[in-house]
């Protein structure tokens, strides 16, 4: 039974994905515009349901920051709201044309951008994510089957169930947006198995989650595993900026996965500049876990372990090495980064030119807070999620990520010779 319905609601949205290829960027805009409205307007619908899975996480001894993830505050509604906003007032990538040519055989030769079709959700905790989920899929044209965590089933239906509303009164199939209603989790292995059906799979949750999806699914998976972030501080990097910046990215939100987790240091500056950030973190109660170097310099924190180097902590902890240059704190970020994130403090253009080209991770920064890793922060409005797969998005995904292109031809009665 959970296997016919899971299948029918996929075929649902496939049909409410062919109907979407036809809606008009107006359209599209005023229906997030009515779902916004519609979130004000059953503020009281939609608290009733999380509270009911707030008081079960609370019985289950869910802790306290697992809850505060489940719980639809007001500032967290405001927030879902002025995303469809934002997502509204974001240029409509579908039709775009590019890259026309014309041809030899005097045929004209383009690209436009299209939907990719259904895209499948699988996520943990925040039922904010339903809604700005959906807000990027409809824009982008695409349906959305969404199966969210059991902790928050309740959450996730009613918002799916007030969102639907604002589709229908635009005459847009509501099946573009659907949550799973079961807890079961076959129902992961049932949509995993849909590849005539999904286009594509999104998880967003902790690694476990994330790596049981990409070994089981027969869809294309778009991922990342975890966030094992880098700074690198350069012989020639300002001290005032590089403690700024470290203290940002470690210490702003350390759970997440856009924060800081390994500092790596070029040894001709570490005796000086070590005991310095080292005041900050401690007093923002980071715990420091160092490298024999570091332990030199700083004899009173922890000595790092082999399993401190490439660790998501997500809470405050850092791992700090000193490097003896440039090189060596790429090759360790190579052996050791997750492809997420990964800044450069430094003075120098030359080397700066080096990290930006030589690093590979979804987002290289010079000069900068890793903490910036966010579509939000590179304006894409809001983000269905970041990828550290190359095929086909790479880094925050946005608008144009959850779109393809295909090839269009225009001819005058060609034929080939």
């Amino acid at each position: 039974m959970m296997k016919e319905q899971i299948i029918s609601m996929a075929r649902q949205a496939g049909k409410a994905a062919r109907g979407m290829l036809a809606l008009s960027t107006e359209s599209k805009n005023r229906v997030l515009h009515n779902m916004a409205r519609a979130l004000d307007e059953q503020r009281d619908f939609i608290r009733k349901e999380n509270e009911k899975d707030l008081a079960a996480g609370r019985e289950k001894g869910l802790a306290a920051a697992m809850l505060d993830r489940l719980t639809l505050s007001d500032k967290v509604m405001q927030s879902m709201m002025n995303g469809l906003r934002e997502v509204a007032a974001l240029p409509d990538p579908v039709g775009e044309i590019s890259d026309m040519v014309k041809r030899p055989s005097g045929i004209m030769v383009g690209r436009m951008r299209i939907p990719l079709g259904v895209i499948g959700m699988i996520y943990e905790s925040r039922p904010n994510v339903t809604v700005d989920a959906a807000a990027l899929c409809l824009k982008a044209g695409n349906a959305i089957l969404l199966r969210g965590g059991s902790e928050a089933i309740h959450s996730n239906l009613a918002l799916a169930k007030v969102l639907q509303q604002a589709f229908a009164e635009e005459n847009i199939d509501p099946a573009a947006i659907q949550v799973i209603p079961v807890t079961d989790r076959e129902a992961v292995n049932i949509m995993l198995a849909l590849e005539e059906d999904i286009d594509l799979i999104i998880p967003r949750g902790g690694e476990g989650l994330i790596r049981f999806v990409a070994e089981n699914s027969r869809i294309p998976v778009l991922k990342h595993y975890k966030g094992v972030c880098h700074a690198f501080v350069d012989v020639s990097a300002d001290s005032a900026m590089a403690t700024a910046i470290v203290m940002n990215s470690k210490t702003q939100r350390p759970g997440v996965c856009n924060a800081l987790e390994t500092l790596l240091v070029h040894v001709d500056i570490a005796e000086k500049f070590l005991p310095v950030v080292y005041r900050d973190l401690v007093a923002a109660g980071v715990e420091i876990r160092g490298c024999p170097k570091t332990k030199t310099i700083l004899p009173e924190v922890t000595a790092a372990v082999d399993d401190d180097w490439g660790k998501e902590f997500l809470e405050l902890i850092l791992a700090v090495k000193v490097v003896e240059n440039l090189d060596a704190a790429m090759a360790h970020i190579v052996k050791y980064g997750s492809q997420h994130t990964e800044t450069i403090i430094t003075e120098s253009y030359t080397n700066s030119q080096r990290f930006l080209r030589e690093v590979d991770s979804s987002s290289v920064m010079v000069n900068a807070s890793t903490r910036f890793s966010d579509g939000g922060e590179y304006g894409l409005g809001a983000e269905i999620g970041i990828s550290t797969t190359k095929l086909h998005a790479y880094g925050p995904m946005g608008l144009k990520e959850l779109t393809t292109k295909k090839f269009i031809v225009y001819g005058e009665g060609q034929i080939r010779s």
